[in-house]
């Protein structure tokens, strides 16, 4: 199956590989024709001057439109298409996927192999995560109990729970073996209490409410939608989040990877603004994210871990 991080990643690839079947397709059929000077000199009596076979016919008109000009429209520089187009899987791969030794990495032609898109990425599937008690005896983790599973609802920053790479909406499975399935928030942290200091091994389901969405930047710099209090209010028409099928009534939790969970909306937008091309978006639906948070307080929020996660 064919994957892209954004629909312009789609209809950018489509133009390319639909652009080099014409080109190769054209290439046959002059390939197919006699070379010059090898057409059989024809009879005058039937109206054909013999000058008409003194070249082979060539088409070199293309009809599809030239990808420079389309992605100049989107607001794309030379240089940004040069870097993004060497990045465009051949038509005998796997469209959109670039395989790596440990997992499988979205490539495409205008988001390329983007580092926010890495961090970003919500994967399918359980590990296995070992982490510790600081020296005061804490992980540095809440939980929130929702729909009979346990989920992750605040990181501390600097804690062993940041350091292990846990993060907001994770769900946690088990906890040194003991599944947690149906237990609520008190009795899941009593475990927590009781377990040794050095040594606790979670199985983690990775944030299985949260998705992400990948948003191009049009030639002012913005993506197209409203937000206030990290909740996303309206969406621009004919923007990239409206292309891309962004929806409101859900809470942005990551931008590029990095949590914003907590932050005001003036640093959100800066976060935003120092993003590349592409913008990678971790989005919750607001009724999800509001079940997890009850009874967080704001200023807990300031101490949430805000670190960029390595790739």
């Amino acid at each position: 199956m064919s994957l892209y991080p954004s629909l312009e990643d789609m209809k950018v690839d489509q133009m390319a590989q639909a652009q080099h079947r014409h080109n190769q397709a054209a290439i046959a059929q002059s390939q197919s024709q006699p070379q010059p000077g090898s057409y059989p000199s024809a009879p005058t009596a039937v109206g054909y001057p013999t000058q008409a076979y003194s070249q082979a016919p060539t088409s070199n008109v293309s009809i599809y439109p030239s990808l420079n000009d389309y992605m100049a429209d989107m607001g794309f520089s030379a240089a940004e298409m040069q870097a993004n187009l060497a990045l465009v899987p051949t038509p005998s791969t796997q469209v959109g996927v670039h395989q790596t030794g440990k997992s499988q990495m979205l490539v495409s032609p205008v988001t390329g192999n983007d580092i926010g898109l890495r961090r970003a990425e919500v994967k399918d599937g359980v590990r296995e995560v070992v982490t510790c008690k600081d020296p005061q005896g804490k992980v540095g983790l809440r939980v929130r109990s929702v729909n009979k599973g346990v989920f992750i609802s605040f990181v501390f920053k600097g804690s062993p729970a940041a350091m292990s790479g846990l993060r907001f909406g994770d769900q946690i499975l088990q906890i040194n073996g003991e599944t947690v399935a149906g237990y609520d928030t008190d009795k899941t942290m009593k475990i927590f209490k009781k377990c040794d200091a050095q040594r606790i091994v979670l199985a983690i389901r990775d944030r299985p409410f949260e998705r992400t969405i990948t948003l191009q930047k049009d030639s002012a710099g913005y993506v197209g939608f409203v937000f206030n209090d990290g909740r996303i209010k309206s969406i621009v028409k004919d923007s990239s989040a409206a292309r891309n099928g962004l929806l409101i009534d859900h809470q942005l939790l990551e931008v590029g990877g990095q949590n914003v969970v907590g932050l005001k909306d003036k640093q959100i937008g800066e976060i935003l603004t120092a993003q590349g091309r592409s913008v990678t978006l971790t989005i919750i639906p607001c009724f999800i994210y509001n079940q997890i948070m009850k009874s967080m307080g704001s200023s807990l929020k300031k101490d949430m871990d805000h670190s960029i996660p390595e790739c």
